[in-house]
């Protein structure tokens, strides 16, 4: 009798506790705000600016030239023919691999680069395909009257009439503009082709802006379209892309001034050339190395 009585009292004692429970006020469950993530957090970074790397090592395709290869990552095609035991007259072939960063524990070669003069008195300096460049800038304007031009290449034809009606020494080397026609894209250091865009008309001159080899002339460089290098010294590059139709072939003489493409057209369909001045292997701004007009 003892046993079933509490057991009644167990019963009304959860029932009792259940209706209390009942009774409370409800609240509900706690929930997490979302909505306040910090901005910075919600919104994604921006992509970052992926800049192109140079290849430890590069494959030479058909078309391909020592110079070309250079160019096309911005480099001094000194330091490639260095690194690869590559000399005069500098002849790379299709299939060839090149390296392209300089070799690991290797000390710089004691042959200097063409340009260098030999550091010992015993040993008679080597002389170089042209001139050497010694200017780390530009020369002032009251220099340049009395700048020598020491590139040897000769004009072998008569040039044609300068596109500025001038030309200009500056690093060794007599300058005048490659086309005529105003600058309808000015040097932009940041851009991924640094140069300059002269407007034209399709089919006009592009002429040499300065003696020297061709060294290049294709369409292999991406976003150049038919595109004419040339050799002024062995700092020194030229370039013009863009063209309608490339009148020279590797390894041409050109003097200053003389034709050697007809102007065309770029992605855009903007009639123009693009040309570009390269010390060294960096682009540097045309500007100060052609003369004034």
């Amino acid at each position: 009798m003892v046993v079933m009585v509490s057991r009644w009292l167990s019963v009304l004692v959860i029932v009792a506790l259940g209706l209390v429970a009942g009774c409370a006020p409800w609240a509900p469950a706690p929930v997490e705000d979302r909505s306040r993530v910090p901005e910075r957090e919600r919104t994604p970074s921006p992509p970052e600016r992926v800049v192109a790397t140079v290849p430890g090592f590069y494959e030479v395709q058909r078309g391909d030239t020592l110079y070309s290869i250079a160019f096309r990552y911005g480099m001094d095609w000194r330091d490639v023919a260095d690194w690869n035991d590559i000399g005069a007259p500098y002849t790379i072939r299709p299939g060839q691999e090149l390296r392209m960063t300089e070799p690991p524990r290797r000390p710089r070669p004691s042959a200097r680069r063409p340009d260098r003069p030999a550091e010992t008195a015993s040993t008679p300096a080597v002389q170089p395909e042209s001139a050497p460049d010694t200017d780390s800038a530009p020369v002032s304007p009251a220099e340049e009257a009395s700048t020598p031009d020491p590139d040897p290449v000769a004009e072998t034809r008569a040039p044609a009439p300068s596109a500025s009606g001038s030309s200009r020494s500056v690093a060794g080397v007599d300058w005048q503009w490659p086309t005529a026609g105003d600058i309808l894209h000015p040097f932009d250091a940041s851009a991924t082709r640094r140069g300059l865009g002269i407007a034209g008309s399709a089919g006009q001159p592009v002429q040499a802006a300065a003696a020297g080899e061709v060294v290049y002339s294709g369409t292999a460089l991406i976003g150049y379209g038919e595109l004419i290098i040339i050799k002024h010294s062995n700092t020194l590059l030229s370039a013009y892309g863009h063209n309608r139709a490339r009148l020279v072939q590797e390894g041409d003489r050109v003097g200053r001034g003389e034709q050697i493409a007809e102007m065309g057209m770029n992605e855009r369909d903007e009639e123009l050339l693009h040309f570009e001045i390269r010390r060294d292997g960096q682009p540097v701004d045309p500007l100060s190395y052609l003369p004034r007009r």
